[in-house]
């Protein structure tokens, strides 16, 4: 169970970053940190990229109970890998521990407050990305590393 210090880190690191973007950003005025980035304090009701941000508030438990699930099942898959295989497998096993972290990063978002803190806003332009947090970019991380790991053990049984 060497994975579950990254996970810790990512949700501990998470929630402070939240609690600091709360506690000395003013909602939605943005803070230029350099060009094409800025911190801007917004609250997503929903999933990526607003995702159902509107539908009414079923959505709250909807997204709690989704992230609840995924984060058993990863656990659960994490649990089964033995020593050697977490070995070999690193790609494998730091994408589901990151994950696994921001999972529970933004299902803690949830719980507590309704809506999920996003700060981190990046751009081009005119053009905006999303707002997005530490746990949505530690989720990023651990899908590339998911596809890193397929890539690199397609052809064999591991």
């Amino acid at each position: 169970m060497h994975w579950i210090w990254l996970s810790s880190v990512v949700v501990i690191f998470d929630q402070i970053t939240k609690y600091l973007a709360e506690d000395m950003l003013i909602r939605h005025r943005p803070v230029n940190i350099f060009e094409g980035l800025n911190m801007t304090l917004v609250y997503n009701r929903g999933a990526a990229f607003s995702f159902l941000s509107n539908a009414g508030g079923w959505q709250r438990w909807f997204f709690m109970i989704l992230s609840l699930g995924i984060s058993i099942a990863l656990v659960v898959w994490l649990r089964q890998l033995s020593r050697s295989e977490e070995g070999k497998r690193i790609f494998l096993v730091t994408g589901l521990a990151l994950i696994l972290g921001g999972a529970i990063g933004n299902l803690i978002d949830r719980a507590l407050y309704g809506h999920v803190i996003d700060f981190i806003d990046v751009y081009y332009k005119t053009y905006h990305y999303p707002a997005f947090n530490i746990a949505d970019s530690a989720i990023s991380l651990g899908a590339a590393f998911l596809i890193i790991d397929m890539f690199k053990h397609r052809d064999t049984n591991e």
